[in-house]
C-alpha cells in the first residue's frame, strides 16, 4: 500500500522549532518530486518548498531563512525542520510526491498539524 505519514507537529510558542517528517511505504521518493504544503484555517492549501528532481531546493518566501527541507534516502523519509515559528506559520502541514514532470499523479499524506501560540 503507497502511504505517506506525516509526524512531528505539535503546539510551540513563536520563535520555537518544530521538525516535520514524512515517511513513505510502498514508495521511492528517491527520483521523485517531493514537496510540503500548508493549509491554514479558511485558507486554501499552498506549496511551502518543494525538493525538485534535480535536487533543488525552493521555499515560499515566507519561510525563506526558517524552513529546510531535505530528504534521507536511506530512511525514504522527508523533512521540514522549522524554525523562528510565527504565528501564521499555524496550519495543517502535508508532504506530497510525485513523479518528476508529472503533479496530476501526486500523492498525499494525511496531514500534521503546527499550532504556533505567541
Amino acid at each position: 500500500q503507497v502511504r505517506l505519514v506525516e509526524s512531528g507537529g505539535g503546539s510551540v510558542q513563536a520563535g520555537g522549532s518544530l521538525k516535520l517528517s514524512c515517511a513513505a511505504s510502498g514508495y521511492i521518493l528517491s527520483g521523485r518530486e517531493m514537496s510540503w504544503y500548508r493549509q491554514a484555517p479558511g485558507k486554501e492549501r499552498g506549496l511551502v518548498s518543494s525538493i525538485g528532481c534535480d535536487g533543488t531546493t525552493t521555499y515560499v518566501d515566507s519561510v525563506k531563512g526558517r524552513f529546510t527541507a531535505s530528504h534521507d534516502n536511506p530512511k525514504n523519509t522527508l523533512f521540514l525542520q522549522m524554525n523562528s515559528l510565527k504565528t501564521e506559520d499555524t496550519a495543517v502541514y502535508y508532504c506530497a510526491a510525485n513523479p518528476c514532470g508529472k503533479p496530476s499523479y501526486r500523492i498525499w499524506g494525511q496531514g500534521t498539524q503546527v499550532t504556533v501560540s505567541s
